[in-house]
Parts: C-alpha cells; sequence; structure tokens
C-alpha cells in the first residue's frame, strides 16, 4: 500500500513538472523570448551584453510603429536589434542632424545623450534620403527603414546588405532590459 502512494505521488510531481515545462516552453516559444545584445549599434538605448526580453505577440495583434525598437532576423542565426524609423510610405531624410518623415521634423530625445558626447563636433546622423542609399523615394509596403541608436557605428537599413526590413522577418518589439540589473529598464 505505502509502495502504490509513492508511485502516485512520484507521477503526480512528473505531471506537475512536465505541465509546467509546457507552460514555459510555450510562453518562450509564442509569447516571449530572452535575446542578449552583441555589439554597440544600439548605444547608449542599449549596451553590448544587455539581456532583453522580446515581446513576440503583441506586435502581431497591433501593428509596428515608428519609434519601436525591433529584433529582426538578418540571416539564418543571425539577429539584429534596431529602431522603426520608418514605416510603409514614408519619405525619410536627415539634414543637419535632424530626422525628417514626409517633410515634417521629428525628435528623436533617445539619441540626445550621443548627441551631446560628440567630441569631434560633428554629427551624429550624416545627411542623407532613402533614394541616395536604397534607390527608393518612400518606404515600400511590407518594410521598414530600421537605424541603430548609434548611427556612426550601426550596420542597418542605410547599409544595402541590410536594406529595407520585411515585416515578415521581425521577431517582435525589445520591451524591457532585465540584465545587468544596474541598467534594468523599460524601453520606451
Amino acid at each position: 500500500m505505502e509502495n502504490t502512494k509513492e508511485k502516485n505521488e512520484l507521477l503526480e510531481w512528473i505531471k506537475a513538472i512536465g505541465i509546467a515545462f509546457l507552460f514555459v516552453w510555450g510562453i518562450r516559444f509564442f509569447l516571449l523570448t530572452p535575446i542578449v545584445v552583441d555589439g554597440a549599434s544600439m548605444m547608449p538605448t542599449f549596451e553590448n551584453g544587455d539581456k532583453v526580453v522580446v515581446d513576440k505577440i503583441g506586435p502581431k495583434l497591433t501593428e509596428y510603429n515608428r519609434f519601436d525598437v525591433i529584433v529582426f532576423e538578418e540571416k539564418e542565426d543571425t539577429n539584429y536589434i534596431k529602431r522603426i524609423i520608418g514605416v510603409p510610405g514614408d519619405r525619410i531624410s536627415y539634414e543637419n542632424d535632424e530626422l525628417f518623415i514626409n517633410n515634417k521634423r521629428y525628435e528623436e530625445p533617445y539619441l540626445e545623450t550621443y548627441k551631446k558626447e560628440l567630441i569631434d563636433n560633428g554629427t551624429l546622423t550624416e545627411d542623407f534620403t532613402l533614394e541616395e542609399y536604397l534607390g527608393e523615394v518612400v518606404v515600400p509596403d511590407g518594410y521598414f527603414f530600421v537605424l541603430g541608436d548609434n548611427r556612426r557605428y550601426s550596420t542597418d537599413s542605410r547599409d544595402p546588405r541590410v536594406g529595407f526590413v520585411s515585416r515578415e522577418k521581425v521577431l517582435g518589439t525589445a520591451k524591457v532590459v532585465f540584465f545587468p540589473f544596474n541598467n534594468a529598464k523599460i524601453i520606451k
């Protein structure tokens, strides 16, 4: 009798652990996933080695917006983290370190720290238009124009090897830095 009770208890524990494992796997696979930032292309927003939570489901239920920070698949086993600057139909240009979308000037408060730290009196973002870099006047349907926050040292849509990012390659939005603890924050 004692042996049967122990077997039943063991079976219950195995079931509970199995259900917990499936639950955690489901959340990670379908809803949220952690990534590690590799490189300095998104500084000062993200530092090299930051661990970030990527929301995989939220943007699929709504739309991606200008200035969302997204993670997308660049090539097999290589993901990039960048900021959406242009959505379909946008005309993008930079003049004197200022962003213009559809001929309207936009503030980029996430860049102010870097702009103040420039020691060469140059600009953080060089002057350009979409047409100069990618041969298009506007961002095509189904695509985004993305930039890293560390504009001088970022491989992003300005590089023809990356170019416009297909919505289909977007894995989700980066919402939270959770490690290291001294850099933990919610991304806006």
